[in-house]
């Protein structure tokens, strides 16, 4: 998934004509905290709620002020994970999409971003998800494959994050199982610490009550 892929159909922008107060009702409108400006193709930078209230902008036309904006922006075939990382380092809530001549191409909103990444890892589907920690020399995602699968489960998502820059790793699996049982205790046997384990209990509660029901009328027999 890429930059020109991920641009939002109906995100305004802001002409340099434009006074703050035009700025400030389309934000709360779009939900968003920054917009960009854009001169005929040419973009000029990003404008935020804090910059129009922090200079008084309200009454006065972006133009007289564009030496203030900051230009953040992504080009087309940029991957998801970069236009995510510079959103989150710049707290951007709206970052535009420019070409090698610096011409406006569209916006990626944060919303869009976050509704992408939703469903790029599945994180929709129904599941659990299992958290272990283990060490960089003892991380194999072929054997963490191998343990999921050997109890009929399928990974849906798979996240390492290194803890606090030590060899210690934390691998955020999601799964497409809600119960979780038999997988925790094969990871269990090969010396996996589960740190953190999320089912969704309404579902695990209908499993168990329906056991519970098969039990007993085994028992009445």
């Amino acid at each position: 998934m890429i930059a020109e892929n991920l641009i939002a159909e109906t995100l305004p922008v802001l002409r340099p004509g434009d006074t703050g107060r035009q700025a400030l009702n389309w934000m709360e409108l779009y939900r968003v905290l920054h917009l960009p400006v854009v001169k005929e193709r040419e973009y000029l930078g990003l404008i935020s709620d804090k910059l129009i209230y922090d200079l008084n902008l309200t009454e006065e036309p972006i133009d007289l002020h564009t030496m203030h904006l900051f230009t953040p922006h992504v080009h087309p075939r940029q991957h998801l994970f970069e236009v995510a990382s510079i959103m989150y380092r710049l707290c951007l809530t709206v970052v535009p999409v420019v070409d090698e001549e610096h011409n406006y191409a569209g916006a990626i909103t944060l919303d869009g971003l976050s509704g992408r990444i939703v469903r790029l890892f599945s994180l929709q589907e129904p599941g659990g998800v299992l958290i272990l920690q283990t060490t960089w020399n003892n991380y194999s995602a072929c054997q963490i494959s191998q343990i999921v699968e050997s109890n009929d489960a399928r990974i849906l998502g798979l996240f390492v994050n290194r803890i606090d820059q030590s060899e210690n790793l934390e691998i955020t699996i999601k799964l497409d199982k809600v119960d979780l049982s038999p997988v925790i205790q094969t990871f269990t046997r090969y010396n996996y610490l589960i740190s953190a384990v999320y089912m969704d209990d309404s579902i695990l509660n209908d499993m168990y009550e329906d056991r519970i029901e098969q039990l007993l009328r085994y028992m009445n027999i």
